[in-house]
């Protein structure tokens, strides 16, 4: 008996999301290895073959965003995608002051030693302010996005990220966001402006 066309997708983009976390596994490993120069040939050639496998059915686009009974799902997004191998992927739960995520960042993410690039701290944030925004009911796209480095953000240990939305004028939204250690050591400050497209107006509130 067939399974229902839904039931195959479902259990495929499961399948998908495991294979994107050994595939950070595997990015984590290449960049550690100290293994010798014919080992690295070695799983090279392999690496080659299973591409191969997996070019032989391609999709035009990564997996389309979709509204869920459980919320908005973005499985091929670079921050939060469960089936995109560069996210981290980005976990955010909301609360009554806006939005948060439990952080920690691989050795794929370091730009000075020991530390993670800024431009990826930069990026978690930008997607955390513009869930914040979305969470008061204000969606909206980046207009523009202040950094602040305070202190490094390691990789390898636990940090917070939080985000609220301070303000609002018509199609305009402020929200501040923070990356921090879990004791509140601020490492990162972020302010943000997101604008509300035209096309959204009208599912701001009075």
């Amino acid at each position: 008996m067939d399974l229902a066309p839904e039931y195959d997708e479902e259990a495929r983009l499961s399948a998908q999301a495991v294979l994107a976390q050994q595939v950070r596994e595997l990015m984590d490993a290449v960049v550690l290895t100290d293994v010798s120069e014919d080992e690295m040939t070695a799983v090279t050639a392999e690496l080659v073959a299973l591409t191969e496998r997996l070019k032989a059915a391609r999709r035009d686009r990564p997996p389309v965003p979709e509204l869920t009974r459980n919320g908005f799902r973005h499985l091929g997004n670079a921050v939060t995608g469960a089936c995109n191998p560069h996210a981290l992927p980005l976990v955010i739960e909301r609360d009554a002051d806006g939005s948060r995520a439990d952080l920690e960042f691989r050795p794929t993410h370091e730009g000075p030693p020991d530390s993670v690039h800024g431009g990826v701290s930069a990026m978690i944030l930008d997607h955390l302010l513009g869930d914040a925004v979305a969470a008061a009911g204000r969606a909206g796209m980046t207009g523009t996005l202040t950094i602040r480095y305070r202190r490094r953000v390691p990789y390898g240990e636990p940090v917070v990220g939080r985000a609220t939305a301070t303000r609002a004028e018509g199609r305009k939204t402020w929200v501040d966001g923070t990356i921090s250690l879990p004791d509140g050591t601020v490492l990162v400050e972020a302010t943000g402006l997101f604008i509300t497209p035209t096309p959204w107006v009208n599912a701001i509130p009075e």
